[in-house]
């Protein structure tokens, strides 16, 4: 044979000639239906000197150039916050800048992405770095992909 390519035909499963294919449901996941928190979220790669310029979260708090804060770590995090007497601000074009003991203290490099949550109502903003994020997403899809780790 030169060229030929023969058809494939599937074998019928149904007496009506065509194959029935029936499916599981996928399982749904289960979410609150309304938000508790008034938490607002934001991704930001971390900029040169330790730069976060999510100027739109900032306003969300309020922040504003000037805004003095104090930074410090918990549980694996950057906690931030406004101190009227703090060493840290808002810099005059809108940017956080997390100084270098900071970002040494959760191990955070230039390029990093990180998971910032805003909290509005206690002026406090949480910056997540990519270590700890792995530790929470983990067991999620652990759960959603029945036991494999992603």
């Amino acid at each position: 044979m030169s060229g030929l390519v023969l058809p494939v035909i599937p074998s019928s499963a149904s007496p009506s000639g065509r194959r029935e294919l029936r499916r599981n449901p996928l399982p749904l996941a289960s979410f609150p239906l309304v938000r508790e928190r008034d938490a607002v979220y934001g991704l930001c790669t971390l900029g040169a000197n330790g730069r976060i310029s999510d100027r739109a979260l900032l306003a969300v708090l309020g922040w504003v150039p000037g805004t003095r804060l104090g930074i410090w770590e918990s549980g694996g995090l950057l906690v931030v916050s406004v101190d009227p007497g703090g060493v840290f601000g808002i810099t005059a074009a809108g940017h956080l800048m997390l100084p270098s003991s900071a970002r040494r203290w959760v191990r955070l490099r230039k390029g990093d992405r990180v998971l910032l949550v805003a909290n509005p109502s206690v002026a406090r903003l949480i910056v997540h770095p990519p270590v700890v994020l792995d530790a929470m997403v983990a067991p999620v899809h652990e759960v959603a992909f029945g036991g494999e780790v992603s």
